[in-house]
Parts: structure tokens; C-alpha cells; sequence
């Protein structure tokens, strides 16, 4: 499911063309140029330094134009003053918040991951999986599959924002991390407690059963999501009702990446308003609305409620919809997978708005139904009569 912007905006949609985008920009970073990589690796014999975790900054005029964000790729080996480098470009200012982290990484300390985990959560950034492209004799070489691991996969869960595996790109939990224990006693203590305060919950997390010893667990995509590892750049639905007559309401709160969204569902006697609350700042609101050629919501992606311009407004800081909503109608939407509200423009590229899925809420949609009849019943449609 997506959100935010347009899904005919090309390399804008993070959920749809996260490989796209990313293809596209590690070869702009490559012919724009970055900011020079932080860390070493060890190389050749004699007095090599240990290996160190590579710092790489992309924050060229192109790609935040093109995904929204600088991209930082942390690569190699999690060596134990990783974090401090990661700490300090942060607050020299070339790391800003929000930023994408790109991680790949097989080798580490524990507790270096959980500190760059607690600095992406800081700083509000989007974790994934990925590798930059590098120059080499041949021209510019393919981008090579991503792989998470050990400290790696505690670094990742930092993210406010997780992105699942896509492609080739692979993650897993080692034995111990899935059993929730640490090789040893006081890790094991640090690492709960660290997962707890990210708000990772792995007992929920289905896994065949592995061989003794600390053997990887490979995470599927889907796993991830149904544990909710990863978000794909949104958080949990959040639900507000109130129940009593004479005005029932449900509020459905979406927060991801883009901003803040609200579909609120009032009921009166003798009527049902829904309201639809796209925060994206007071300049923003006036320019989406100034924009607009016309307003609607979606039931399973099938547009409802269609009105010309001048239905959405701006108000304070949100673009605001509202419809009188068909009390009868509101059984359908106990079955229904999504509920959206979208302000459209002359360019079919031009769409903003937010999609929600609704099964997180189905108890209380269903509980607000229930509170809406009792207020103020509906006229029931007669089943056609046989014969």
C-alpha cells in the first residue's frame, strides 16, 4: 500500500519503485560524486589496520531532488567506533535527519549495531538493505545484492522506518537473536532491552526450526511485514472512537514518511460525514488545493464520492476533504481491504493523498457501526422478493 504522492510519479513512489529509484540514483552518485567514505578496510599484509565499517554520504542536488532524502551506505565490517564516526557526521551536519541508511554487512559488534540503531531512531531515518556502485576498469559495475547480519540486523531495526528485503538483497536473524538472547548473559540483557525500547517484538515471528548453534535465519519479505520488522515507511494505525450518542466517531490516525494523515467517520442523527486531514504544512496545503481539479475518496482503490474543484480545502496546515458518507454504505467497509481520500489535478501525475489499510481497524470499525445504528438507524433496503 501506498502513500503519499502519486502513483504515476515516477522514482517519487518509495513503496512502488524503491528498486527503481534506488537503480537510478546509485548511478547519478556515481557520475555526481559523494562525499568521500569514512571508515577503511584492511588490505594486503603486514601492518593492515583492522577493518572498519565504511561511511558513504550521497547527498548531491539530484538524488535528494529524486528520492526526498540523502542516501548513507554503511558497508563492511561494524567495527566498535563506527558509531562515533556515524555520531560525528551527524552533527557536523553532513548526515541530516530523515536520511535513507543503506546497510550491508555480515561481521560486527553487537553493541556497535545497537548504538548505530539508536542513532538512526534519533534521527528519524529509513533503514534498508543496499549496496552502492562503484567505478571500475570496465565502466560502472552492477549493483551487487545486499546482505544483513549480526550487528548488521540489530542496526537495521533502529530505523523509524524499515524497508523490507527487495530483490536479491538478504536478512537474517542468528539463532540466539531469534531465541531473544545474546551469546552471553549481559547482552542478552542489553539486546531485549534494546529491541524493546525500538519496539521489536520477534516471539511473534514464525521461523522453521533451525540446528543447534548460531546459525542464520534468512527472513522472507513477508515475514518481516506480518511481524512488523519492517514498515515499509509507514507506522501502525492508530484508532480514536467515541461511542456514545448522540455523535459516535472513529478516528483513523496513518503517520509515515510523508506526513501525518486522518480519516475521521462522524455519525448524527440522520447522517454520517467523512473527513479526510492530509497534514503536509500550511504553504504545501495551499498549493495542492490551488492545484486541484478535483476530490475523491477510494473503497478497494474504486473512486467514490467524486466533486469537481473547490470540495477540498486548506485548512491551517492540512488539506481538508469532507462527504456526507451513505449510512448503508457503512457495512461495506467491515469488508473492505483499504479506505483513501485523494485530491487530483489536471496531470493524472498530480494526486496526493493517502491510502489506509483497514484491517489493523476492523474491530473498531465494527464497533463504531454497531454505535452509529444504535444512535441514529438507518433505513434497511427490502431483500428483492423471489419469483
Amino acid at each position: 500500500m501506498r502513500y503519499g504522492k502519486s502513483e504515476n510519479t515516477a522514482c517519487w513512489s518509495r513503496a512502488r519503485t524503491h528498486m527503481a529509484c534506488r537503480g537510478l540514483l546509485l548511478l547519478i552518485a556515481g557520475l555526481a560524486g559523494t562525499v568521500p567514505a569514512h571508515g577503511t578496510t584492511a588490505r594486503g599484509s603486514g601492518n593492515a589496520t583492522p577493518p572498519r565499517m565504511v561511511i558513504q554520504v550521497n547527498d548531491d542536488r539530484m538524488t535528494v531532488m529524486i528520492a526526498g532524502a540523502p542516501q548513507i551506505y554503511l558497508y563492511g565490517v561494524i567495527d566498535a567506533d563506527a558509531p562515533q564516526r556515524f555520531e560525528t557526521l551527524v552533527k557536523s551536519g553532513k548526515i541530516s535527519p530523515g536520511s535513507d541508511v543503506y546497510l550491508n554487512s555480515v561481521q560486527g559488534d553487537l553493541a556497535a549495531g545497537m548504538a548505530l540503531g539508536r542513532l538512526f531512531r534519533a534521527g528519524a531515518m529509513t533503514t534498508h538493505l543496499g549496496t552502492p556502485r562503484h567505478k571500475g576498469r570496465a565502466g560502472y559495475r552492477g549493483i551487487k545484492a545486499a546482505v544483513c547480519s549480526g550487528a548488521c540486523t540489530y542496526a537495521y531495526f533502529g530505523g523509524l522506518y524499515r524497508w523490507a528485503p527487495t530483490g536479491s538483497d538478504r536478512i537474517s536473524l542468528i539463532r540466539h537473536q531469534a531465541a531473544g538472547a545474546a551469546p552471553n548473559q549481559s547482552e542478552s540483557g542489553e539486546a531485549d532491552a534494546y529491541l524493546k525500547s525500538m519496539g521489536i517484538d520477534l516471539d511473534g515471528l514464525a521461523l522453521a526450526p533451525t540446528p543447534p548453534g548460531d546459525s542464520p535465519t534468512w527472513l522472507t519479505a513477508d515475514q518481516m511485514t506480518v511481524a512488523g520488522l519492517a514498515n515499509n515507511g509507514r507506522l501502525p494505525l492508530k484508532t480514536k472512537s467515541w461511542l456514545l450518542p448522540p455523535a459516535p466517531f472513529l478516528d483513523l490516525q496513518q503517520d509515515d514518511r510523508d506526513g501525518s494523515h486522518r480519516l475521521v467517520l462522524q455519525c448524527r442523527p440522520g447522517s454520517v460525514t467523512l473527513t479526510a486531514y492530509d497534514l503536509v504544512g500550511a504553504p504545501r496545503a495551499r498549493q495542492i488545493v490551488a492545484h486541484e481539479t478535483r476530490s475523491y475518496f477510494e473503497v478497494d482503490r474504486q473512486e467514490v464520492l467524486v466533486e469537481p474543484r473547490g470540495a477540498a480545502r486548506a485548512v491551517d496546515d492540512a488539506v481538508v476533504i469532507t462527504r456526507p458518507y451513505p449510512p448503508a454504505e457503512l457495512g461495506h467497509l467491515l469488508s473492505s481491504h483499504s479506505l483513501g481520500a485523494w485530491v487530483g489535478g489536471r496531470r493524472s501525475a498530480f494526486r496526493y493523498g493517502a491510502t489506509f489499510v483497514l484491517y489493523p481497524a476492523r474491530h473498531a470499525i465494527k464497533d463504531f457501526y454497531n454505535a452509529c445504528w444504535r444512535a441514529a438507524p438507518w433505513p434497511v433496503k427490502p431483500s428483492p422478493k423471489k419469483g
